[in-house]
């Protein structure tokens, strides 16, 4: 009995499914998805939203965090809930108050590393405490100082600005959940800024997406780029578009 072109085409598409984590070749039940991928996609969409609206577990990761030898300290954005931070971006940029953040004169400390919750709980949950280490680690070999890290609620890349001017830092690192999509919901995204301050544009960073080890980038491979880009900024006088990884 011979195949069909249906049986065909599924066998084609098979060996490439194990190479991604896109969905293809999805195939059709009449003018339709299979139900079996129209349900896979539902759930998918579900993981998303549930990504951008449960909350993260701060105490988990301020134990995380505080594991490593470090100081944490705390902020909240002016985007009072959820639903504000989703309809009012520029507010998950300044933050409600740095009172809880401990001030330094600039230049007190190399490296400020902030996590942003973003749009994702779920990649720091699952994914940011291991970067934190493997971020600490490469920049304690490389001798350079490190300010308390702040965890950052309702919180935007924006947010490190200011807090990393408030600490002191000469670089900020902002770790911040990036927006989900239906075949990735808890990847990280990290961005450096030299010489942070209040009105800094998204052209003068440097941004190192899709970590979420095993099947985005590593945490390790992640941080070597991150203190790359830490050490060229530092030597360029600038983050942003000049400055390549």
């Amino acid at each position: 009995m011979s195949e069909s072109p249906a049986d065909a085409a599924l066998d084609f598409w098979e060996p490439l499914r194990s190479s991604t984590q896109a969905r293809i070749g999805l195939g059709r039940a009449g003018d339709a998805l299979p139900t079996r991928d129209k349900l896979a996609l539902r759930s998918a969409h579900a993981v998303a939203r549930d990504a951008v609206h449960l909350p993260w577990d701060v105490d988990a990761l301020e134990r995380g965090v505080a594991a490593l030898d470090l100081t944490v300290a705390h902020v909240r954005s002016r985007a009072g809930d959820r639903a504000t931070y989703l309809r009012r971006p520029d507010l998950g940029r300044e933050p409600a108050s740095l009172d809880d953040v401990p001030g330094a004169a600039a230049g007190t400390y190399d490296v400020a590393i902030v996590l942003a919750d973003g749009l994702s709980a779920a990649a720091h949950d699952h994914h940011a405490v291991p970067l934190v280490e493997a971020v600490v680690r490469r920049t304690r070999e490389a001798d350079l100082s490190l300010a308390p890290v702040v965890l950052a609620e309702q919180a935007r890349v924006g947010l490190g600005d200011p807090v990393g001017a408030h600490l002191g830092a000469t670089t900020v690192v902002v770790l911040v959940g990036e927006r989900p999509g239906l075949s990735v919901a808890d990847s990280l995204g990290a961005y450096v800024t030299h010489l942070p301050r209040p009105g800094r544009r998204d052209s003068e960073r440097n941004c190192v997406s899709n970590i979420r080890a095993p099947h985005g980038l590593g945490y390790d491979r992640a941080a070597a780029i991150l203190l790359g880009l830490v050490r060229g900024a530092r030597e360029l006088g600038e983050s942003g578009v000049r400055l390549k990884d």
